[in-house]
């Protein structure tokens, strides 16, 4: 029996890093157990890791990159959670208030607006009714039982009262809280940060941190795949895994993106530490750590992925990520700052232009939700919230008037 050609190339090829490189140059996917070679690769070999990545970008996005013109929007940062790096949560204490009111949301979505913004991200911490009595007698005298179901609510004002459209990104969710949320939010995100049981072990900064077990983190990440529900996800780099653990992550959003088609973007975010934690004394992630992790998450969700790299958290040579395989900014708001990241501001979006220019890609905002899980198809979004979305977008997806609309004509 004659063997295929794939498969010749398979018996013959050196198994080594080389040899993976020249395959994943030629389209061909590299699977679970070939990934772990990309370890190996030493500083001096990153250039070329991000040399085939940067060309299998070119190959699915071309030279454009995005960014979406947002508010960030924390409508509390209360927490349940404690993890060893965060300086978002407050303790019912610390709080200038519990939640932010329907007004008050309502205000900073209407600023935003008036900016040109068109996404409302809603950033919060994880059910902190289960963990303050003032966070729950704070719903409950509104006619809430949960913050989720407190977030459905303003998701939904704002869909109404606004242009803008919203994207939660509440921590884990159930299938009927993501269900609740799904009429008003074109798109959803859960950052995964790392699937590493090490992580959340005495000492690990998820130790207390309960939402931050990988299982409940990858459940929430599939119900979003049954549901239909286009989302965002991505892992934190430097924040005590290894070189293994990033693969295997990125390995496992692989696995859920393959099974639903869901995953519309994935963000690799680099630590930085901060004063005032228990990580503060963490080295920051190198740039070359992210860029061998850029360059593989290229590598192994192929040239089709959105891959995103925060432009405030590198800010002195951001566009270098470029150089690596990504297509996306993320966020960038002109009104907000970044309450996870408040010491890192966002360029001016002059300043993202010509960067991005400078390394010969044209800039462009899109919607939170990306334009192929809505040209062209009905899979994902719900009617009416299909038709909000489209009268926002030009031919193509992307926000009407381009990037002329936000800095004009050169």
């Amino acid at each position: 029996m004659s063997v295929p050609a794939t498969e010749t190339r398979r018996l013959t090829r050196e198994v080594d890093l080389p040899g993976i490189l020249e395959w994943a140059e030629v389209g061909r996917e590299i699977d679970d157990g070939e990934a772990s070679l990309l370890i190996s690769a030493e500083s001096a070999e990153v250039a070329g890791l991000c040399a085939v990545a940067a060309g299998l970008r070119d190959r699915g996005k071309g030279q454009v990159v995005t960014f979406s013109p947002k508010v960030f929007i924390p409508l509390t940062r209360l927490c349940r959670d404690f993890c060893g790096y965060c300086t978002f949560r407050q303790d019912p204490s610390s709080a200038a208030s519990l939640y932010l009111t329907p007004e008050q949301v309502l205000d900073v979505a209407r600023r935003g607006q008036q900016m040109g913004c068109t996404e409302a991200l809603f950033t919060l911490g994880e059910r902190p009714e289960q963990r303050y009595p003032e966070a729950k007698e704070w719903l409950e005298r509104r006619g809430f039982k949960t913050t989720l179901e407190y977030l459905a609510y303003v998701c939904r004002l704002v869909m109404e009262e606004t242009s803008l459209l919203p994207h939660a990104n509440p921590g884990t969710m159930s299938r009927r809280e993501m269900t609740a949320l799904q009429p008003y939010n074109p798109s959803m995100g859960l950052m995964l940060e790392s699937t590493s049981d090490r992580l959340y072990q005495a000492g690990g900064p998820h130790e207390l941190a309960p939402s931050k077990r990988p299982r409940v983190r990858l459940r929430t990440l599939e119900i979003a795949g049954e549901l239909g529900i286009p989302f965002t996800t991505g892992i934190l780099v430097g924040i005590g895994e290894t070189r293994q653990d990033r693969i295997d992550s990125l390995l496992a959003i692989r696995r859920l993106q393959q099974a639903h088609g869901h995953v519309q973007e994935v963000i690799i975010q680099n630590f930085r530490a901060k004063p005032a934690t228990p990580m503060e004394r963490q080295p920051d992630a190198s740039q070359v750590e992210m860029l061998w992790t850029v360059a593989v998450a290229r590598l192994l969700l192929g040239p089709d992925a959105n891959i995103q790299v925060p432009p405030n958290l590198s800010a002195s040579d951001y566009e270098i990520y470029l150089d690596a395989g990504i297509n996306d900014w993320g966020g960038v708001s002109p009104l907000t700052i970044d309450y996870v990241n408040p010491e890192a501001p966002w360029p001016g979006l002059p300043e993202l232009r010509d960067r991005s220019r400078e390394k010969g890609f044209e800039l462009r905002p899109r919607l939170p939700v990306y334009p192929e899980y809505f040209v062209g198809t009905d899979d994902y979004l719900p009617a009416a919230l299909k038709q909000k979305v489209g009268a926002l977008a030009d031919a193509k997806g992307y926000v009407k008037g381009g990037i002329q609309r936000y800095v004009g004509t050169d």
